[in-house]
């Protein structure tokens, strides 16, 4: 029906001239005779009676015809048309009525929106539009409000495709602007509410007197509601609040949190600040202040908060420019002045008083979320300063409230800072210290069900400290004993969730570890032996209290028993924790007895690298060798050293090969490291292989073996790609330079287009050689320089000449730009003249 009523308006007839309605008045007479007589004998016929209905549309029409008379032919029209054509008389009734307004216009669109509701946010917009001279707010509020009730319901859906919370803003919209006109004022706002409570209390009183056991012969029972027929569903019971024809005014506070606040608890915000508003306009100040009051105590979400807050400052703003305009504005002579200045005053100090309040209002609204919000409690009491009393309140309203399975983060800090605020003397620290109230805190955070044992654990430790600050030693001592108490049973699993946390306390690495430095502070070295040997049998120990349980012994000139706790400890933990408590415990042995008890130094050794892996070996064997180096054989360390090479993980016996040979030239010369580089060559991977040779190499070279270091080099050729290891190749190039002859130059090259040839078929060494050609510009420059002054180099250049592709392409595919680059041959090819033959 809106889209037929658009239409119509867009279908209207724009009328030209027309008879004068008082000159003309036989003409419209005549016209509506021959109308008449038409449809005495074509009454069925619908456009006939379209046109007829047209007449009472134009702006010259009678208006003895165009009111009752019109009003009455559409009626007739409608009885007469079968049901099935009113869709058609209804738009230009609809629009005649809206265009004649007063009564007609109401009594219209209630005949037809009982048929057909689509259309009533129409209505209401009708009714209280700016043109319409006589507004019906009541009937507009009451329409909209039964529109949101019944799309909550699922029984309406809006046209304009609002939203039932949408439908009760617009019917919020309407009260905050027509407050007289559409609810009650407070006094009968406070009857209705109270004649509710009576109904509910006779409601329940009578429900609990028919209240009897379920029996054979008790009163029937119905589990699915009321009964109904033919499964239609029951329609809700009349309320004269959603009645349009009924007088009475609405219950606005009593609707507001009905239909608005139970249902639409995420817009609070917006539905308290409406209901104060209504109270705003009513001039019921009072009534608007407390419900400020009672939404900004009643919200969750700091939205809400600020829409409330905002709104409730902007009312108190308001008020006291309205109190200062009328002190301006008043007569010297008048009595009621000084009244407003006392109002004034009252409402400044409110007004400043709310603005205090803020921080603490919005500290509530978080609260009233998360009532387990460990962190705002802390906020709120930072809040109150200096205030000892609220302070106090507000830690023992936390403690209350906070459910510890359900708290945030750090809640037994609650416990530790509600004790030091008995300890300091209060939170302005001008009483005295309070230690007994102190530890009656702490005693009764000890029997708290914490979410986890390490906050238990910091209560005990806390507990202790402050009896350390306070210089109590001896009852910091007694309240670890009582916090490290071991029960007959030790069997039980510290992260099993089922016990709670007391009966897991003992288990706590983070208290015994407390009791332990507080022993070893101030208590002496058998107490202290005596916590560490309980943590080791507990089995709680980490590699930490190991090192601090043997370096405490150590300190205390204990080397012996530091030592066993070192094995101890290696007994405890496997590897990769156990090679860090080897690595120290035999650097202080070693340390400690150097060459003296070099059996049971080699026991030692023997026994950290039995189980050892690879990649942790390396410095124990390091650690081993320099032990027989320093105090035992060097034949012994050398074996070890070999041990090592072989022990070791891959990537790391180059190195340890690289000390092997160092310390096997040290101590043997340089020819007994040959059988070394030989193992090496054979075990390391390729280009570890070409590094090693190269040494290798330079050894044999050292002790004047050219022929043996020329085939060192042949051998390690094959692992070097001329175009990547270009050192290798420019190594062995001087090396023939200097020792060699044309004929060993003549077979580098040979070898070196052998290894290329190689290399070129393999396409995992194409991207290197593309790196190797823009890495060799520059090279390749530098060695122009310095070819100048060696003749072996300028004729290794002309021999060599500019390279061309290393590999036969698939397809001839060369440039010009390569054409006239790379001149075509051999590129390795040596030039000899017949002379040199």
């Amino acid at each position: 029906m809106r889209e037929a009523l658009e239409d119509e308006e867009l279908d209207a007839l724009t009328y030209e001239g027309g008879l004068d309605p008082v000159v003309g008045w036989p003409e419209w007479k005549t016209l509506v005779a021959l109308f008449e007589r038409a449809l005495m004998w074509l009454p069925n016929m619908p456009r006939l009676w379209l046109m007829y209905l047209s007449i009472f549309s134009h702006p010259h029409c009678p208006p003895p015809i165009a009111y009752t008379h019109a009003r009455r032919t559409f009626d007739r029209a409608l009885r007469t048309l079968p049901p099935s054509l009113h869709g058609r008389l209804w738009p230009p009734y609809l629009k005649w009525a809206e265009g004649k307004g007063g009564e007609t216009l109401v009594k219209v669109y209630r005949r037809y929106l009982a048929v057909d509701p689509s259309i009533t946010e129409r209505y209401t917009s009708i009714l209280l539009s700016d043109e319409n001279p006589s507004p019906r707010p009541l009937e507009a509020a009451k329409l909209l409000l039964s529109l949101a009730r019944k799309a909550a319901r699922g029984e309406y859906t809006s046209p304009e495709g609002k939203s039932p919370y949408q439908l009760l803003t617009d019917w919020i919209e309407v009260v905050e602007k027509y407050a007289e006109d559409v609810g009650l004022d407070a006094e009968e706002a406070d009857e209705a509410a109270a004649r509710r409570e009576e109904e509910e209390k006779k409601a329940e009183e009578l429900k609990k007197e028919q209240e009897q056991p379920a029996g054979v012969n008790g009163k029937l029972i119905r589990f699915a509601g009321p009964p109904t027929v033919d499964g239609t569903k029951v329609p809700p019971p009349y309320d004269e609040d959603e009645d349009p024809r009924s007088p009475r005014k609405i219950d606005i506070e009593k609707i507001v949190k009905q239909d608005g606040l139970a249902v639409y608890k995420d817009q609070a915000g917006r539905l308290w600040s409406g209901l104060a508003t209504y109270w705003t306009k009513r001039a019921e100040f009072d009534r608007a202040k407390a419900t400020f009051e009672a939404g900004l105590a009643d919200v969750v979400t700091v939205r809400d908060f600020t829409q409330i807050f905002d709104a409730y400052a902007e009312y108190s703003e308001t008020l006291i420019s309205g109190l200062m305009d009328m002190i301006s504005n008043a007569e010297p002579d008048d009595e009621d002045a000084a009244e407003t200045e006392k109002d004034l005053d009252q409402q400044m100090r409110d007004f400043e008083e709310l603005m205090d309040r803020r921080p603490f209002l919005v500290n509530e609204v978080l609260l009233r979320r998360n009532p387990n919000d460990v962190q705002e409690w802390e906020k709120r009491i930072t809040l109150y300063g200096d205030n000892d009393e609220k302070v106090a309140e507000t830690y023992t309203k936390a403690l209350k409230t906070i459910n510890p399975k359900k708290a945030t983060a750090n809640y037994y800090m609650l416990y530790v800072n509600f004790a030091k605020f008995y300890e300091e003397g209060g939170a302005s620290q001008t009483a005295a210290p309070d230690l007994e109230s102190a530890r009656k805190v702490l005693e009764k955070a000890t029997k708290v069900s914490f979410k986890t044992v390490d906050d238990l654990a910091e209560i005990w430790c806390e507990w202790a400290e402050m009896e350390l600050r306070n210089e109590n030693y001896d009852e910091a001592i007694r309240v670890m004993q009582r916090a490290a108490a071991v029960p007959k049973n030790t069997k039980i699993n510290y992260h099993d969730q089922s016990l709670p946390v007391q009966a897991r306390l003992f288990k706590s690495l983070k208290l015994w570890s407390f009791y332990v430095d507080l022993e070893e502070s101030i208590g002496d070295v058998e107490t202290a032996k005596a916590v560490y040997d309980k943590i080791l049998e507990l089995r709680i120990a980490n590699a930490q209290i190991i090192v601090n349980y043997a370096a405490f012994l150590e300190e205390n000139k204990y080397f012996e028993e530091s030592f066993k706790v070192y094995e101890r400890g290696v007994e405890l933990f496997t590897y990769p924790v156990a090679f860090e408590i080897w690595n120290i415990y035999l650097a202080k042995f070693v340390k400690r007895y150097g060459g003296k008890k070099l059996e049971r130094a080699r026991d030692l050794f023997e026994q950290a690298l039995e189980q050892c892996p690879q990649k942790h070996c390396k410095p124990l064997f390091l650690m081993y060798a320099q032990l027989e180096e320093e105090h035992g054989l060097a034949k012994r360390s050398m074996t070890i050293l070999d041990r090592a090479s072989q022990a070791v993980a891959d990537e790391d016996k180059f190195e340890m090969y690289t000390v092997y040979i160092a310390k096997a030239t040290a101590n043997f010369g340089l020819p007994a490291t040959r059988p070394i580089y030989e193992k090496a060559i054979e075990v390391l991977p390729n280009r570890q292989t070409a590094q090693m040779c190269l040494r290798f190499a330079a050894m044999e070279r050292k002790l004047g073996e050219i022929d043996r270091a020329r085939a060192i080099y042949a051998h390690a050729s094959q692992f070097c790609d001329p175009r990547v290891d270009t050192k290798f190749w420019q190594e062995w190039n001087s090396f023939e330079m200097e020792h060699g002859s044309e004929d060993t130059f003549r077979e580098m090259l040979r070898i070196k287009r052998s290894v290329q040839a190689q290399y070129n078929t393999e396409a995992s060494y194409l991207a290197a050689q593309a790196l190797s050609s823009r890495q060799g510009g520059a090279q390749a420059i530098e060695s122009e320089h310095k070819g100048a002054s060696d003749p072996m180099a300028a004729m290794e250049r002309e021999a060599l000449g500019t390279k061309g592709p290393s590999f036969v392409p698939s397809k001839d595919r060369t440039t010009i730009q390569q054409a006239e680059e790379e001149p075509q041959g051999n590129a390795d090819e040596i030039q000899i003249d017949d002379e040199d033959l």
